[in-house]
């Protein structure tokens, strides 16, 4: 890759050499292009304080164009305003929608959380998927929410109490410290990550910001993450790990590090809207990674199933 894209994109090499290798040049191009790409907003309807029927209604008062997703009825890609203009909106302020990535709805649905099971979130602020969990089980669920951040917690209680997810208990605890006495029934682990799917083209501070180090510390603390996880998920039982990261370093790595340790196997992610997601080859068959565009960020996502 020359150096005026490298200049005008403002991509670490380093990270540029890790893509190449992973993916080859030309998926890497790709990938650039899809970080370049101006991502639209989108939302989630809360299926909690409302429904997608409404939603659309108060939108196309307001004048909003959107578009359905394939993958979820209760997902909107805005289509003519920015994040501003759906935060001065009433079904907002009162929580009827919430703000997220198309990619980062993809965990819990694929978790599938049932009504009447034990079920943790290991890193679950700021509480979009913690929230959609509970839509998606109706509020029926036992949802433990863990965050080690003080503030993070503070902004994960906020959007529970405003989603009305009343199914779900905070716990402000470091997730790789929680007693192995608990067990859970699902676990959603979105891990820390260096956020490599989300690389903000526009940032200046990028070499400074996305460094290897970063990626290294990330490392280590999901092989600790994912341990944790497997021990206190419930044996015949499945959970999810993700990223929004697409290095293979922190994601199939991780995972192949860990399944020698533990009696798991993958279960392989099957929707008939997978398809139309636009993903990365990845190095484990059954799993996920799609590729950053205009209207997805780059995210990776693995089922497992505790034997």
């Amino acid at each position: 890759m020359n150096e005026e894209n490298q200049k005008k994109f403002e991509i670490p090499q380093f990270f540029i050499d890790m893509l190449e290798k992973q993916y080859g040049i030309e998926i890497t191009k790709k990938i650039i292009n899809g970080y370049n790409g101006r991502r639209l907003v989108s939302l989630r309807v809360n299926t909690l304080k409302s429904d997608s029927n409404t939603v659309r209604g108060k939108l196309d008062k307001a004048g909003i164009k959107y578009e359905n997703t394939f993958f979820s009825n209760d997902a909107f890609i805005i289509k003519n305003v920015d994040e501003k203009v759906i935060k001065s909106l009433d079904i907002y302020e009162k929580g009827e929608i919430y703000l997220q990535s198309l990619s980062s709805m993809l965990p819990p649905i694929i978790l599938n959380p049932q009504e009447g099971l034990d079920i943790l979130d290991m890193a679950a602020a700021p509480g979009g998927k913690t929230t959609q969990m509970a839509a998606l089980s109706q509020n029926k669920a036992h949802i433990t929410a863990c965050e080690i951040n003080n503030i993070r917690v503070e902004r994960l209680k906020y959007n529970v109490e405003k989603q009305g997810a009343t199914c779900v208990y905070v716990m402000q605890k470091d997730a790789r410290q929680i007693d192995d006495f608990f067990s859970f029934d699902q676990i959603l682990l979105d891990s820390p990550c260096s956020g490599s799917g989300t690389i903000n083209v526009n940032d200046y501070n990028l070499n400074k910001t996305f460094t290897k180090k970063l990626i290294d510390k990330s490392t280590a603390s999901q092989i600790a993450l994912l341990r944790k996880a497997i021990k206190i998920l419930k044996p015949g039982k499945e959970m999810v790990y993700s990223t929004c990261s697409i290095l293979s370093c922190e994601n199939e790595e991780i995972i192949d590090k860990v399944i020698k340790e533990f009696n798991i196997e993958i279960v392989p992610i099957e929707y008939e809207w997978i398809e139309k997601l636009p993903l990365l080859p990845t190095k484990i068959d059954g799993t996920l990674c799609v590729c950053p565009n205009e209207y997805f960020e780059g995210f990776f996502i693995a089922k497992i199933r505790k034997k």
